[in-house]
């Protein structure tokens, strides 16, 4: 029993040692923002007690019974003066589920609450739900959008890997307790909606990605914009493409809303990641845009390429080559905590200010979709330099 308590406290410690590590900005970067040393969460941050049975009589070898996979692709909001993640925790049985975490600080001590959420299922029961995109409306709830993905009841037979794809909502005053609402009507397969934080000509808003199938994006043409009378009883009746997908530029699969936008002065700043095909499959890059604040559909600044990209040990993990984001929180000193996943792994920060990304997307280039269009808007910019050098 005593060798056994050894063990167990020693499991506590180190996990304690992780969970309590101070996170140090890393010094170089673009001054657009700042990456930070470590991720804020891995699979090992999750508790020992949802991973380890602690009763030496069921568990005599201490060994680990529930594995965890991964921590990714979460929700955030600030809730009690805490920095909150929903967090997607994929274990190792490839289901993933819905946890918060806390910090005090958004950086580093991040903690997950004692039990992951107890979602209620929609009248046909999911198979797997995933990435949540936290959005506190002007309604009063809290709406958390997610995946709900299911076996494609079309499949042929032996066809286990084909997957239907609907946009499930839940709502909820608290975090913990949820109110689930009937999946989103739409034509086509969703996998990525977000709600919009306030409404629009009093209906409810949603950015939305229409695709062909679960994976390709097909006739989908970009991030969409509709409006629902019901969120209750939400569907798409008309679906406008306010962002598009171009050939040969980072979103030429597919793109989608991130996180929902933040309000700034100068319009709503948006997060979105982008998709193209390569030699080592899929790769995935995080990209911004701003719409006008009079009206969120219609873009105002369209910097080119990405905004963040995946980097030396980013690159490596279950899907390799894969930056995701689906929350950020905006303080009200204007500092903002991206935060994204790497690799389908783990999740990191980065910080930057609502002054810094309004610059960024103000003040860089747009796309000219052809090289002599890119070398054009270089040249402009050497011209404006090499005076200043002399």
């Amino acid at each position: 029993m005593e060798q056994f308590q050894e063990k167990v406290n020693e499991l506590f410690a180190k996990h304690e040692t992780l969970l309590s590590r101070k996170n140090i900005p890393l010094e170089d970067g673009n001054g657009i923002f700042t990456r930070y040393q470590h991720p804020v969460l891995t699979a090992a941050h999750t508790p020992i007690f949802w991973r380890y049975d602690l009763n030496e009589k069921t568990n005599p070898y201490l060994m680990e019974r529930i594995g965890m996979n991964a921590t990714m692709n979460s929700g955030a909001i600030k809730w009690n003066d805490k920095y909150i993640l929903m967090v997607r925790v994929e274990g190792s049985d490839r289901k993933s589920f819905f946890a918060v975490a806390e910090s005090p600080n958004g950086v580093d001590n991040f903690r997950f609450w004692d039990y992951p959420v107890t979602m209620p299922d929609d009248l046909v029961p999911a198979t797997n739900i995933y990435d949540m995109r936290l959005t506190a409306h002007e309604d009063g709830w809290v709406y958390g959008i997610f995946c709900a993905e299911r076996h494609d009841p079309n499949a042929a037979p032996g066809d286990l890997s084909s997957a239907t794809a609907t946009a499930a909502i839940a709502r909820t005053k608290d975090l913990k307790n949820w109110e689930r609402l009937p999946d989103l009507k739409t034509k086509s397969q969703q996998r990525n909606v977000v709600l919009h934080p306030e409404f629009v000509n009093g209906k409810y808003a949603l950015y939305t990605r229409p695709q062909d199938g679960f994976i390709d994006a097909g006739s989908g043409g970009g991030i969409g914009w509709a409006l629902i009378d019901d969120i209750t009883h939400a569907e798409v009746k008309e679906e406008t493409i306010i962002d598009q997908r171009y050939y040969h530029t980072i979103k030429e699969v597919k793109n989608g809303e991130g996180p929902h936008p933040i309000k700034t002065p100068r319009g709503w700043l948006h997060l979105a990641h982008g998709v193209r095909g390569c030699a080592a499959g899929l790769r995935y890059v995080l990209y911004m845009y701003m719409t006008a604040l009079e009206d969120p559909t219609r873009p105002i600044a369209t910097p080119a390429g990405y905004f963040m990209a995946p980097e030396n040990e980013e690159r490596i993990g279950d899907v390799s080559n894969v930056l995701f984001s689906n929350g950020w929180i905006a303080d009200e000193d204007g500092t903002v905590y991206i935060y994204y996943a790497s690799s389908d792994t783990r999740m990191h920060v980065a910080v930057s200010t609502i002054d810094k990304l309004v610059d960024y997307c103000m003040n860089t280039p747009a796309d000219g979709l052809t090289t002599t269009a890119s070398v054009e808007t270089l040249k402009k910019l050497i011209d404006r330099n090499l005076p200043l050098l002399k």
